[in-house]
């Protein structure tokens, strides 16, 4: 499949030979993972067009031919927008990468929340005439800074959910943690489930869900070690926790072991989102700047003898 492009309400592409193999019904279900339900739909609604025409789900395709699909329908935002300068990492027709400052929640959480990263994507779709719901694809801690990914339509949402379990997005994390770590790169293959004892707290458990963080060490201080980490799987905490359970806990995470005399917050910032791009299949990269009071922290650990 090329690129599809938005031309208001509509995405279009030509379909390549591999595109014309199957019926247009299978295309999209199986080929381009349009879910089933809402491929019903369109069919239904008369809104999947070759070269202009309204088909059914079993038509054939020739190469070349223009496909359109009605799934950018002007949506509500879905919360208040609020204008704050918001860094863009990456955007088009289809999704965005925005940049998340420490501090901030990513969703609200409860109504008295009205200044989150959705509330300034829904600011910026806003300002920038968007009519599109805000739809973030996956989550970090308040605490936590860095890329984070949205999705522009409910057929965007769908794929980049399923990439997201079927770990074809990475995502590369940065952490400062106490101690010397060992070995130079390593897996964590643990469970996590929660914690019994604390409300918010997750650990390590033998009946906790899958978890596998990789990490590597990329620089050594007398004070610590900074290590990159990739996740795997996607668990609340799961670095955090990963990381203390080898005796690591990040610098200022007071819940799983950090000390906050060297720096007052998780020391973890998303810092690479990475993947190929659902409709062209072009490599998608975008890197979040390391925030300032990190950048602070990384240079009193370097002028430490």
């Amino acid at each position: 499949m090329q690129l599809m492009k938005k031309e208001g309400e509509w995405l279009v592409a030509r379909l390549t030979a591999a595109d014309a193999a199957a019926p247009i019904g299978n295309l999209l279900r199986e080929g381009w993972k349009l879910p089933r339900k809402q491929v019903h739909l369109l069919f239904q609604h008369k809104e999947v067009l070759l070269d202009g025409q309204a088909i059914p789900q079993h038509a054939a395709a020739r190469e070349g031919q223009e496909l359109r699909l009605r799934v950018c329908q002007p949506e509500p935002l879905g919360l208040e927008p609020v204008q704050q300068p918001l860094r863009v990492l990456y955007e088009d027709d289809h999704l965005l990468i925005a940049e998340k400052e420490a501090g901030i929640l990513l969703h609200p959480t409860e109504p008295a929340h009205r200044l989150t990263l959705d509330h300034m994507v829904a600011g910026h779709f806003s300002r920038t005439g968007q009519p599109v719901k805000v739809r973030h694809v996956h989550r970090l801690d308040q605490d936590t800074s860095g890329a984070v990914l949205y999705a522009k339509h409910p057929w965007a949402s769908a794929i980049l959910d399923e990439m997201l379990r079927e770990r074809r997005i990475s995502r590369t994390y940065l952490a400062y943690v106490h101690g010397h770590v060992a070995k130079e790169s390593g897996k964590i293959h643990e469970p996590i489930g929660k914690d019994r004892s604390h409300a918010t707290r997750r650990r390590v458990t033998p009946n906790g869900d899958p978890a596998v963080t990789h990490y590597r060490v990329r620089n050594r201080y007398k004070l610590g070690t900074q290590v990159e980490c990739r996740l795997e799987t996607g668990r609340t905490h799961q670095i955090r926790v990963h990381l203390s359970h080898i005796g690591h806990p990040l610098m200022g995470d007071a819940l799983y072991g950090g000390r906050r005399d060297l720096f007052s917050r998780q020391a973890l910032h998303a810092e690479v989102l990475r993947f190929e791009h659902p409709f062209g299949g072009q490599l998608v990269e975008a890197t979040a700047a390391l925030p300032a009071d990190l950048a602070e922290l990384e240079k009193k650990l370097r002028q430490v003898p």
